[in-house]
């Protein structure tokens, strides 16, 4: 009898966890290149002095999930096609036009990055020369395979693979961390909320954008749909969100900060212009002379892994807009697909450096996310739109969150003012505005809306 439960208990632990999913994707594109680039350029810029925006950045992020999934589950739609029956086409707009710019250009930083990383793998290991060492090239190339990956359901193989590699690298980050000599007080300090200068704004917000981020919050309506989840699913889903964005999310970001701010700071003499060459010095205590090929290939890794869940988030949401089935077997759906893949190739030919781009691209997308979160937490206290609103606690939980990511993205916006006259700080800037704009729109709305029901 005892035998038979333990056999039945193990078989329901198993189907539990083989159900899990959902949120695990978007912490898979959470712990991506861009995110590992802010906590390296983190630890090296500023030692332990950011700890407090990593704690953060998991905490936050597993709250802002978790808020996003309550939402799926209980309207059981596309985040779209609820804000369009809700607020109105004009705000589902701004939405869609919000996450195609903060996907949009992450998916060029990760390109570049994916690009650069390729070619410097092959001029390494002496594979070749010429075109083959050329990072256009490797941009082509892999918009070409992404494409047909994605659009002919063959990318998956690519994937599994790259996370493999990339699940490798974070172990080695894990161990280092307990190799290295990191200096527990020292650490201590950098739970003090402080922002060091101007560069520490634009970290700071990058190193949170990789956690609380529009694309993360927005994709997990259309994932939990497909894996045909409802309200009845609340515990696993609850599992999912905290199992994959505070546990196996949180580990990540601390391994790779700890030890890049431990190691990092002795070895790069200007952190503003760190390459992945130098990033890979963080592996040296565990990884030795080999450290350098264990980073690039988990670099290389993470982005193609990244690369694929993005691609599908712009083409997600205008599908939903558009009334497209969400599926490779509507044609323009697909069509959607491929020219986000082939555009990504773009990236490959901006002619930057990789680790600055991605950090830059994780605060850009960090001044659309405020948006995003005043239109969960709206929709979620809308008994048009959910069964069960929000509980007082969730919502406060909710403010906190959105005043976060307002502050920090805030203060990287205020950082680019001082440059407002170059063409990236003036599109981030009027980006923001209209951002506020939105949100400023939104509230009113809603306090019309409460006013008109009282």
């Amino acid at each position: 009898m005892t035998a038979d439960v333990q056999s039945r208990g193990g078989r329901r632990i198993v189907e539990f966890v083989r159900r899990l999913g959902p949120t695990w994707l978007a912490g898979a594109i959470a712990a991506g290149p861009a995110t590992m680039a802010s906590l390296l350029v983190a630890g090296a810029s500023f030692g332990y002095t950011l700890l407090w925006v990593v704690v953060l950045s998991a905490v936050l992020g597993t709250l802002g999930q978790y808020l996003a999934m309550r939402l799926g589950l209980l309207t059981e739609a596309g985040i779209v096609t609820v804000v369009e029956d809700r607020l109105g086409s004009f705000w589902a707009w701004i939405l869609v036009i919000d996450v195609v710019l903060a996907a949009g250009l992450a998916q060029l930083a990760i390109m570049l990055t994916l690009a650069e990383v390729s070619a410097t793998i092959v001029a390494s290991a002496g594979l070749g020369g010429g075109t083959l060492t050329d990072p256009r090239f490797w941009g082509v190339a892999w918009a070409l395979i992404l494409a047909a990956g994605l659009a002919g359901g063959g990318y998956r193989f690519a994937e599994i693979g790259a996370k493999v590699v990339v699940s490798l690298v974070v172990l080695a980050f894990v161990a280092s961390a307990f190799v290295v000599p990191i200096d527990l007080g020292d650490a201590a300090t950098g739970l003090a909320p402080i922002i060091p200068d101007v560069d520490g704004a634009l970290v700071a917000a990058g190193v949170l954008g990789g956690a609380v981020h529009i694309t993360l919050l927005t994709m997990q309506s259309y994932t939990m749909r497909a894996r045909g989840w409802t309200h009845e699913d609340r515990d696993i889903a609850t599992f999912d969100v905290v199992s994959s964005m505070l546990v196996a999310f949180g580990i990540f970001s601390l391994a790779v900060f700890l030890v890049a701010a431990s190691v990092l700071p002795e070895v790069v003499a200007d952190p503003a212009a760190i390459d992945e060459i130098q990033a890979a010095e963080a592996l040296g205590p565990i990884a030795g002379e080999h450290a350098m090929w264990l980073f690039l290939l988990g670099l290389w890794g993470a982005a193609v892994s990244t690369l694929g869940g993005n691609t599908i988030v712009p083409p997600y949401l205008l599908a939903d807009k558009l009334g497209w089935e969400q599926s490779i077997e509507d044609p323009r759906y697909r069509t959607a697909i491929v020219v986000v893949a082939l555009l990504s190739a773009v990236g490959a030919f901006l002619g930057a450096a990789f680790f600055q781009v991605l950090v830059l691209v994780l605060a850009f997308g960090l001044v659309g996310t405020p948006f995003a979160l005043a239109v969960i937490l709206y929709l979620l206290n809308d008994p048009g739109a959910v069964p069960e609103t929000n509980s007082l606690v969730a919502n406060l939980a909710g403010v906190a969150l959105f005043a976060v990511a307002t502050v920090l993205a805030g203060e990287f916006v205020l950082a680019e003012l001082e440059t407002v006259t170059e063409p990236i700080s003036a599109f981030v800037v009027a980006f923001a505005a209209a951002m506020a704009l939105a949100i400023v729109g939104l509230v009113v709305k809603y306090a019309l809306e409460h006013a008109r029901n009282e």
